[in-house]
């Protein structure tokens, strides 16, 4: 049994940037926090957790997810149309390894819950949303009714799609780590999104 996380490597300018601890520059080269979350998630589903990062310049990033707890292999694909996160793109890239997967994982953020129905479509199987905990391999926890009541699903699909609520689970740690790093080749982009901006609202807040 092996899972999949799926990690999107681009700025994300909706979110206020990390600086390096010396100021010099903006710290792009490590992971988001939900990644921590969903690889813990997904070492309770057993097995080898695999980390998937795509995205453009993401050499860096990919020596950052080696060294998350719990990772043995960290799977990087460098691609200009991965520069922006599209959906179609990364979906693409993942269902091209889906099938030595048994878990697909997810964090269950507006990017996570952007590709994971794509995926799950694609392989014909039913996709299981915000899990807040693993019971066994095929069987977990998801809130229901405005989290008013707790639902436990099983699925007999063969490969799971999952989005992680990762407030329902501890961020693995990010040191200590001893992954294996393997470069893989970049699917074709599939032409069926381009990217044509970006629109920042900006605030005198802080």
């Amino acid at each position: 049994m092996k899972v999949l996380v799926g990690v999107k490597r681009v700025v994300d300018y909706n979110v206020k940037v990390r600086v390096k601890t010396d100021a010099s520059c903006v710290d792009i080269a490590s992971v988001k926090p939900a990644t921590l979350n969903t690889v813990t998630a997904a070492i309770q589903c057993g097995g080898d957790v695999h980390l998937l990062v795509a995205g453009q310049g993401a050499d860096a990033a990919a020596r950052a997810a080696s060294n998350i707890a719990g990772v043995a292999k960290v799977i990087h694909v460098e691609g200009e149309h991965f520069a922006h996160g599209l959906a179609e793109s990364m979906a693409a890239q993942i269902l091209s390894i889906a099938s030595s997967y048994s878990h697909i994982l997810f964090p269950a953020t507006a990017s996570g819950k952007n590709i994971a129905p794509r995926v799950a479509a694609t392989l014909d199987v039913g996709q299981i949303s915000d899990i807040t905990k693993v019971n066994a391999a095929d069987t977990f926890e998801r809130p229901i009714y405005a989290g008013n009541a707790i639902a436990t699903l099983q699925s007999l699909d063969a490969i799971k799609v999952i989005t992680v609520r990762t407030t329902g689970f501890d961020a693995a740690l990010g040191t200590g780590g001893t992954a294996t790093v393997e470069v893989l080749g970049a699917v074709a982009d599939s032409g069926k999104s381009v990217f044509v901006g970006s629109e920042i609202a900006k605030s005198d807040r802080p």
